[in-house]
């Protein structure tokens, strides 16, 4: 015969098990939504980038032998 303590037991330990499992499911889902919109957030970027006459290039103006910004030399 089970006694009252290792039914209790069983039961809060099933309670973990599902809450785990729910937490590990919603992780899944969070990242699979979350890597179907990052291609989307980047290519939206872009398009406003090429609208501004803008790309992600660096200009051919930059060199090493550029004044900082600060004027430091």
């Amino acid at each position: 015969m089970t006694s009252h303590v290792d039914l209790v037991i069983a039961a809060r330990l099933a309670r973990v098990r599902a809450e785990a499992e729910r937490k590990r499911q919603e992780r899944e889902e969070f990242a699979a939504r979350r890597a179907k919109g990052l291609p989307k957030r980047h290519a939206a970027k872009l398009r406003a980038l090429a609208d501004r006459g803008r790309s992600l290039a660096p200009p051919d103006s930059l060199s090493n032998e550029t004044l900082a910004a600060s004027g430091a030399q």
